[in-house]
């Protein structure tokens, strides 16, 4: 079963997420540690949860007290770009049989780019070696984070460290988000609306709810904004 010439080619492609990966994920360990968390949270957490972004608001979340349908929608609008990826590489999955759950579960940002630029063909048109390869790249990504979780945790249980600048990691990690998602779309109004309804929502409303009512603030605006002008006059 086990491919070494596949599993090294894996390890190869899978260096660049591998120290994007160990820095974050690190951050991520850090941050449960100073909210006060035991890492066996943030190794669980990494674990089943496995997502990135993801996990980082889930930080803020649990600090502020949200409650559970807030958590959920806020969650399904951050990780929504993945029902593209999974719809995407639905079929390519069937090469890796028994293991397609995983591997669906474990489609990360980052994983998705090396694995959708990828197919069988690279591998002489062998479907079980295609397969593998996938499984691989997929595990690999998977144990980096975790890796990264478990030395945050342990570095600010057992090391004198400070912490001062840590918490900026997720406010880091979604500026670049940002920008790279502005580069894709090359649209800005959709991200000046959505900083006018969150700078609104937290200036005016209750922490418990600022954040559920700027996002549907912001979807709203933004789906009226594309609206033609011609149709909007009609409305």
């Amino acid at each position: 079963m086990f491919n070494t010439k596949l599993f090294f080619k894996a390890v190869t492609y899978s260096v660049p997420v591998l120290l994007g990966y160990i820095a974050i994920g690190t951050a991520f360990g850090l941050m449960m540690f100073e909210a006060g968390y035991p890492w066996t949270l943030s190794l669980l957490m990494s674990v089943i949860m496995y997502a990135g972004a993801g996990q980082y608001i889930a930080v803020g979340l649990f600090a502020s007290g949200a409650g559970l349908i807030e958590a959920v929608i806020v969650q399904f609008v951050i990780n929504a770009r993945h029902i593209a990826y999974g719809i995407t590489m639905f079929k390519k999955f069937n090469a890796a049989g028994r293991f397609k759950p995983y591997l669906i579960f474990a489609l990360t940002d980052e994983t998705f780019a090396i694995l959708s630029s990828m197919d069988k063909a690279h591998y002489g048109g062998d479907e079980r070696e295609a397969g593998l390869f996938m499984l691989y790249v997929s595990l690999l990504n998977h144990l980096y984070w975790i890796s990264g979780t478990i030395i945050g945790a342990f570095a600010g249980a057992f090391l004198p460290f400070s912490f001062e600048g840590v918490s900026f990691a997720l406010t880091a990690l979604f500026i670049v988000l940002m920008i790279e998602q502005i580069l894709r779309v090359k649209k800005i109004m959709p991200f000046v609306i959505s900083a006018v309804a969150a700078i609104l929502a937290t200036a005016i409303l209750p922490a418990r709810v600022s954040l559920l009512s700027a996002l549907a603030a912001a979807l709203a605006a933004v789906q009226i904004f594309s609206i033609p002008k011609t149709s909007r006059r009609k409305l």
